[in-house]
């Protein structure tokens, strides 16, 4: 694919991630806030319990609940959408007929799965007042190595389907792929090392909540974008009947971005 074409998958999926993350947004801010305002209650209760005093606040609650929030969401939107178009580039049709709207679902769902529901299952979010300080820095290591640990490990898993096909079949192959995924996966969730940082005094119904909301607000982000960016893609790479009947009567396929 020419330098242009992909220039403009390129913004098309960032103007994606720019609608996806805008409907996220919508649903943290709906969902999500007001479970994070209750844990801050519960942990200001408990350090005027304890008679420690509060130091001045460098952003104000209302600020990291508007503008701070809105900036976050929006620029991990654009940004993850502009990688998942440069990932689109090079699958488009490389995992099969399939047509640039299922491939932006293929995409979607897998950056789901991969990036955010592998890791949350192993390390998953927590709101304020739940876990120790001083192992924040750990924690944060360790989460996004998982994060890689898997997304690599999904491209091996393709890599390895797609050289198991000719031998094993389409089926087979997709199977035994995504088998050795989960193993390996399992493997990582069995030896990288946990934390069971939740305080007695914490509502168990609180932590689910805000846990619940943070996973609605990726499924949100991927699906949205997965339908936004398969629409403009398919309507960039796929002519319309005017377009197809206007070549000699030759009707064209879909373009196939990687070359």
């Amino acid at each position: 694919m020419n330098s242009i074409s992909v220039r403009a998958l390129l913004v098309r999926g960032m103007l994606a991630g720019l609608v996806a993350g805008a409907l996220a947004l919508a649903v943290a801010y709906f969902l999500g806030e007001s479970r994070v305002d209750a844990a801050i209650a519960l942990e200001e209760a408990h350090s005027h319990s304890h008679d420690h005093g509060g130091g001045e606040e460098l952003v104000s609650r209302g600020m990291q609940a508007t503008g701070g929030l809105a900036t976050g969401v929006l620029v991990f939107g654009v940004a993850v959408g502009g990688i998942a178009a440069l990932v689109f580039c090079y699958a488009l049709g490389r995992l099969g007929r399939f047509g640039p709207r299922a491939t932006a679902a293929l995409i979607a769902g897998a950056a789901l799965l991969t990036v955010y529901i592998v890791p949350f299952l192993k390390y998953p979010a927590n709101p304020p007042a739940v876990g120790n300080p001083d192992t924040i820095g750990k924690r944060t290591t360790l989460f996004f190595l998982m994060v890689a640990l898997s997304v690599l490990l999904a491209a091996a898993a393709v890599i390895l389907g797609r050289r198991l096909a000719p031998r094993l079949g389409n089926w087979n192959a997709t199977i035994a792929a995504a088998a050795g995924y989960v193993l390996v996966i399992g493997l990582a969730y069995a030896f990288l090392p946990s934390f069971n940082e939740v305080g007695k005094d914490f509502p168990a119904s609180l932590l689910w909540e805000f846990r619940l909301a943070t996973l609605a607000v990726q499924v949100t982000l991927w699906t949205t974008f997965g339908l936004v960016f398969g629409y403009l893609t398919e309507r960039l790479l796929v002519p319309g009947p005017d377009a197809a009947t206007a070549t000699d009567g030759r009707t064209k396929r879909p373009a196939t971005v990687a070359g």
